[in-house]
């Protein structure tokens, strides 16, 4: 472990001791346009220059990682295919025991080449303790290699039971949250990872607190890069080397919620913690959802699937022209989880 502790925490140019916080602008949810956010650092001071903001790890965070459950694993035991009546498609999608997944998917089809993909999502905070965690995320896949972005509640990631931003890359055997290990290459000066949203979406309102994130690849050097905000701020990226079916192009990706719950323990809400109503006032959203084609360029989503892991703990409503216009599919997701028995 100490050996593991100088390798992640290499001298520092200045240690800053802060909690850096993202602040959102409030916005209407069914208006098009997203408001921009702040970035701000205790005291409105950033790194200094030619730096990075990069969490100094602790020997607390690696006892809680080594306590971290297996990665999710998905399998697909036939192709699922788009239908044209919407109806429940083809083939079954299998997730590893103890996750349960509530999404919409891009046809399952290993001919697929996809450079990237994005989503505006609606941050919350859904109540979980011990070993559960309760997340939305943009995730895309080749094979057993895997890049991941959204927002998360983890106490046996992070400690505590705030939202907070996370990313996760999983290379063949290897996999990493965050900058627990090396793989993401942070290059944004203001923006460190597992930042805690200070805003976060509550039922009733008329508008919902959230945030924009995407992934990318170079298509001049494979590189998968992360950006945030609808101005696409880049914060970093996962290098093409680490990868051996992400050295090439995507060939699934997904939206929406995923929960974790050990063995004998009831599942945890997700989302709003509520069944969605198909009022974006009142439920957990992932929105504009993007991909980008071979080429870079950015398409509509239209042809989608969705899936449920357990229908009586949480639902999921897909709606590709939720209003007029571009780049307004809406995925409406959440469920109060599994109630404890009596």
């Amino acid at each position: 472990m100490e050996k593991q502790l100088k390798l992640l925490n290499k001298p520092a140019v200045k240690i800053i001791k802060m909690k850096p916080t993202l602040v959102r602008t409030k916005k209407n949810s069914e208006n098009s346009s997203t408001s921009p956010s702040s970035m701000i650092w205790s005291r409105g001071k950033g790194c200094p220059p030619g730096t990075v903001p990069i969490k100094r790890i602790t020997k607390d965070d690696l006892i809680r990682q080594r306590n971290m459950p297996s990665p999710e694993d998905i399998t697909f035991d036939a192709q699922l295919v788009a239908t044209n009546n919407n109806s429940e498609p083809e083939g079954m999608y299998t997730s590893t025991q103890g996750y349960k997944v509530a999404i919409a998917q891009i046809e399952n089809n290993p001919n697929n080449k996809f450079a990237g993909a994005g989503m505006a999502t609606s941050i919350w905070n859904p109540y979980v303790k011990g070993q559960q965690h309760s997340a939305c995320r943009l995730k895309i896949q080749k094979g057993p290699d895997i890049i991941q972005v959204g927002w998360r509640v983890d106490p046996t990631l992070y400690g505590d039971t705030k939202s907070r931003l996370f990313i996760h890359f999983q290379a063949g055997n290897k996999h990493c949250f965050n900058t627990l290990c090396p793989g993401f290459v942070l290059v944004n000066t203001e923006v460190p990872l597992d930042k805690t949203f200070q805003r976060v979406s509550h039922r009733g309102d008329k508008s919902s607190w959230e945030d924009t994130m995407a992934i990318g690849r170079d298509l001049a050097n494979g590189n998968w890069w992360l950006f945030m905000e609808e101005n696409h701020i880049q914060i970093g990226f996962w290098p093409q080397r680490i990868f051996t079916g992400l050295a090439s192009f995507a060939t699934n990706v997904e939206w929406g919620g995923v929960v974790y719950s050990p063995p004998g323990v009831p599942e945890p809400p997700m989302g709003s913690s509520y069944f969605p109503v198909g009022d974006t006032s009142y439920d957990a959203y992932c929105r504009q959802l993007i991909i980008l084609n071979e080429k870079g360029e950015t398409i509509d989503v239209n042809k989608t699937t969705t899936h449920v892991d357990d229908p009586n703990s949480y639902k999921v409503m897909d709606v590709p022209h939720a209003v007029q216009g571009k780049f307004q599919h809406y995925l409406l997701y959440g469920g109060p989880g599994e109630k404890a028995q009596v």
